[in-house]
């Protein structure tokens, strides 16, 4: 089927491999901010709670689109924010990362904070009774437990952003979505290439469901 095309005028595994450090960077970043985030909604602080709430509400009704770029033209050309590189693609492939991790992080904090609703309010109270703090209660006894009843949405989310950094191709990151454009642009063979950069992507997603899927089953607290 492939052999119109000229695949070796094109690097297809430079432009997968590109996906593949957006989401891992950006599934680190979603995490670390999304955990943060959670904590503030089910914080005692009014203000801490306001800002988690609203920020996750604005922030997750906002294209994605919107934010990349956003992020591209606010901050680099307008802020003059570089992210730490003097190279342009380095300083795009960093914000796009950004965007992305501002964005998968509400995600991450609402499958979050449904696995915390699964933590019996007798445990946290019990803990609180000995002494505990807020932080220390979250850490120690109820976020543990709310990660592993939310492996099965984490896993969804984490789906989703692979599929979501076709977007950075909107600010010219040389990912999967950039190829594919030009590949179309510059071939005839446009389904071929459709089935050919979709078939990447499942092969990026479909083992990821998979392996995921079976640590959820094994990690998940027996009520």
């Amino acid at each position: 089927m492939f052999d119109f095309l000229d695949l070796e005028r094109y690097d297809l595994f430079g432009a997968f491999w590109m996906t593949v450090q957006l989401t891992v960077f950006s599934a680190i970043g979603s995490l670390v901010w999304g955990t943060a985030l959670v904590a503030m909604r089910v914080s005692p602080v009014p203000v801490m709670r306001a800002f988690g709430t609203a920020y996750v509400n604005i922030i997750r009704n906002i294209p994605l689109t919107v934010i990349i770029i956003a992020c591209a033209q606010g901050l680099y050309f307008t802020l003059r924010v570089d992210m730490g590189s003097d190279d342009q693609s380095t300083a795009y492939f960093r914000l796009a990362v950004l965007g992305l991790s501002a964005y998968t992080a509400t995600f991450v904090c609402e499958a979050l904070r449904s696995g915390i609703n699964t933590v019996p309010m007798g445990q946290a109270e019990a803990a609180r009774a000995m002494g505990l703090s807020f932080v220390q209660v979250l850490w120690l006894i109820v976020l543990p437990q709310a990660f592993r009843s939310s492996v099965a949405p984490l896993t969804n989310v984490l789906i989703a952003l692979t599929k979501n950094t076709t977007v950075a191709a909107a600010i010219s990151v040389a990912e999967a979505a950039l190829l594919m454009k030009e590949m179309i642009e510059n071939e005839a063979q446009t389904l071929v290439i459709g089935l050919l950069f979709a078939s990447g992507f499942v092969l990026l997603t479909l083992p990821t469901g998979l392996v995921l899927g079976w640590v959820a089953k094994r990690v998940a607290v027996k009520r």
